[in-house]
């Protein structure tokens, strides 16, 4: 059976942390997605490391900003060794930093590997997590999720698969594109159109449009290491872990 993570920013709403760490691990997830609110100072470092111990789950990946990447990676790979974190993943860029054109997503690819070298100097993985706009074709028919992965081999991919459906684009390709270079996978679903407008259109996994089971077939044939829970506003995130965690082991 597959094991589940989630990712906490899906409980940013719902504090405090401990005890949704606690909650998670009673409903069967092992491990969680961590993002950089969580892990802004050492106080907030030692709280997390502590929850993760008490509540028995691990920390394989962790979202990590470009910038700071960038600027402070030995503090990075301190968190991360603090965590268990395993794999740097860059998860956004702000809208006024992306680029306009095939050169310039090129270019970001550059900075990307660039930034990675001192977190692959210590053995951890770094990878690029997507939204849609990296799935909406430049001028020139070329995508920027390809332009930012062909920077180097080295780069993996967590592939929020509901982001590349929001663009318009049928995921199945893209998982078989990238098969040998998906470290994880985000697990996140949309509703039907009209409904959970207060959750911003998304839906509990299992309970919208999304072909999970096809879906979850693909991913578990490529080298995806990790399926992580996500839902960027639910109402309620218990009804949420619950019933999607339920609903993904009948995958």
């Amino acid at each position: 059976m597959t094991d589940y993570g989630y990712q906490l920013y899906s409980s940013r709403d719902f504090p405090p942390l401990h005890d949704t760490l606690g909650m998670l691990a009673d409903l069967g997830y092992t491990h969680v997605e961590g993002y950089g609110a969580l892990y802004l100072d050492a106080d907030a470092v030692k709280s997390l490391s502590s929850g993760l111990r008490q509540s028995g789950l691990t920390m394989p990946t962790g979202h990590f900003g470009l910038e700071q990447v960038e600027t402070s990676p030995a503090d990075v790979v301190r968190i991360a060794e603090a965590l268990g974190i395993e794999a740097v993943i860059f998860p956004f860029l702000q809208p006024d930093a992306r680029p306009t054109d095939a050169a310039g997503w090129a270019a970001l690819g550059t900075r990307v590997a660039r930034a990675a070298e001192p977190i692959w100097a210590v053995g951890l993985s770094v990878g690029w997590h997507n939204h849609d706009f990296e799935m909406r074709p430049c001028a020139d028919g070329s995508f920027p999720l390809d332009h930012i992965l062909a920077a180097d081999p080295r780069l993996k991919l967590e592939l929020d698969v509901a982001w590349v459906q929001m663009a318009d684009q049928d995921p199945l390709p893209w998982i078989n594109a990238y098969a040998d270079r998906l470290i994880s996978a985000h697990v996140k679903d949309i509703a039907a159109a009209g409904t959970a407008e207060d959750e911003d259109g998304w839906a509990d996994v299992g309970y919208g449009v999304m072909d999970w089971p096809t879906l979850m077939a693909a991913l578990r044939a490529g080298a995806t290491r990790y399926f992580i829970m996500e839902h960027d506003n639910p109402s309620d995130h218990r009804r949420f872990a619950g019933r999607s965690l339920e609903a993904a082991q009948s995958f």
